[in-house]
Parts: C-alpha cells; structure tokens; sequence
C-alpha cells in the first residue's frame, strides 16, 4: 500500500471555518463520523467503491481555492481537493447541504 497523503487545510481561516461548523452539528456522532470520514481521505482520497463521492463538473470557488471534489456525510459536505504531486488532500469546506451549499 502506498504511503497516504497528508490531509491539510490551505490557510488558518478555512481550518477555523470548518472548526467552526462542526462544533454546531448533532449529534455529536455525526461530528465524530465527519472527523473519521476526513482522515480516512489519506488512506484513499478518491474511494471510488462510494457513491458519496462526487467529483465537482468544474470546480467550486471556495476563497481562493476550488474544490474538485465533495464527500456526503449525512446532510454535510465536505469539500476539498487532491494534489497528487505533493500527496495532499486539501480540506476546502465543511458545508451543510442546502440550496447554498455549492454556491
């Protein structure tokens, strides 16, 4: 098995932003299964066999970045994007899915 990526986020105001988020949701479960769901990102940044992968049509603006892919956890999102060549699987967003999500 291949060494896993590193799961990063960009910058300190998108780590707070997701912080932020996921010390609002209940159950506190849902933000433990978020937490499993985004770690295990390193093992496998695209896990395929799932159908709560999407890849993005053409990206997603999130600041300055633009999320490429986006994971269903129960009402959430995460967004986020892979660097291949540096083994990274940058953390975008934490979003709960609404008519605003992808916005």
């Amino acid at each position: 098995m291949p060494n896993p990526y590193s799961v990063r986020f960009p910058n300190q105001s998108l780590k707070n932003k997701f912080y932020k988020v996921l010390k609002d949701i209940q159950p506190e479960s849902r933000q433990d299964q978020i937490i499993e769901v985004v770690v295990e990102l390193a093992k496998d940044p695209r896990p395929y066999q799932t159908s709560d992968l999407r890849k993005i049509k053409s990206g997603l603006p999130v600041a300055r970045f633009t999320a490429q892919y986006r994971i269903r956890i129960g009402d959430y999102r995460v967004l986020y994007d892979v660097d291949d060549s540096k083994e990274i699987v940058w953390i975008l967003a934490l979003r709960k899915r609404d008519e605003d999500t992808y916005k």
